[in-house]
């Protein structure tokens, strides 16, 4: 007679292994494998003050375009330009004229401020609301905040990642003001950035201005505490790459999440 030999079935040696698992590994290799092939990763590159570049597989987008130059663009992928708000150091038109000479398929994503005061034509253009949700036709998809500023703050859904850029949407607390002007500042950030926890960023472009002394890190210390996001991009800072290093060195527990924008020159996520 021979014995009949059992295997263990939480064994990782001679365990059976069930068709259903064997179906969702090889699903999953497909998955890397495709991964790999498409190159579905994020380029981010900083340009200037709000300014950043975002390059993925099929698209280019700019944010918040202030001033400085752009890198050199692949004339088949097209680029979809964001402003949040009418303020100058948020939206140049300027920019248009840029990727004109760059022979660049573009079109523009402009918070509805932007056209009381300026007249735009010839060119493919998307006003955005706060609150709303726009779907444009690459299969990008752009939802809105309201700043407490002026304008909206962005998501922005692509293929690759999904990218959050707050415009002048902070908490923005300055000293010497009435207190209840600050409160209610304070208030309304809180309140945006409520709506999108639970949500994932890959990567956040987030204000720590400076001007404002010791509140300087109010804004991105709330969002670094309540949203989840990779990785967060300082901006608006005014050249003052200091506050970078101010921040990291007293906050040191969120080093492993703070880019040091100033050297983000074609960051691959």
């Amino acid at each position: 007679m021979i014995k009949k030999e059992t295997r263990n079935k939480n064994s990782p040696i001679g365990r059976i292994v069930e068709p259903e698992e064997i179906a969702k590994a090889v699903y999953f290799m497909a998955i890397d494998l495709l991964n790999t092939i498409t190159g579905d990763i994020m380029k981010i590159t900083y340009i200037n003050h709000s300014g950043f570049l975002v390059e993925t597989r099929d698209c280019y987008y700019i944010f918040d375009y202030f001033k400085g130059e752009l890198p050199y663009l692949d004339k088949k992928k097209e680029v979809i330009i964001f402003c949040s708000h009418f303020h100058k150091d948020h939206f140049n038109p300027q920019i248009f004229g840029i990727l004109d000479d760059m022979g660049m398929t573009y079109q523009a994503v402009l918070a509805n401020d932007i056209r009381k005061r300026n007249h735009l034509s010839d060119m493919k253009i998307t006003y955005v609301y706060h609150d709303q949700t726009y779907n444009l036709d690459n299969d990008t998809k752009v939802d809105t905040l309201l700043s407490n500023d002026s304008g909206v703050a962005f998501i922005v859904k692509t293929k690759e990642g999904t990218i959050y850029h707050a415009g002048d949407l902070n908490d923005w607390y300055w000293d010497g003001e009435p207190k209840a002007d600050n409160q209610r500042l304070t208030s309304a950030y809180h309140a945006e950035i409520r709506k999108i926890k639970g949500m994932h960023f890959d990567a956040a472009f987030v204000p720590l201005d400076p001007r404002q002394g010791d509140h300087y890190a109010d804004g991105i210390l709330y969002f670094l505490k309540n949203i989840d996001c990779n990785v967060i991009f300082p901006m608006h800072y005014w050249n003052d790459a200091n506050v970078i290093k101010r921040f990291i060195t007293e906050y040191p527990q969120y080093k492993s999440r703070i880019k040091n924008t100033e050297c983000t020159k074609g960051e691959e996520l």
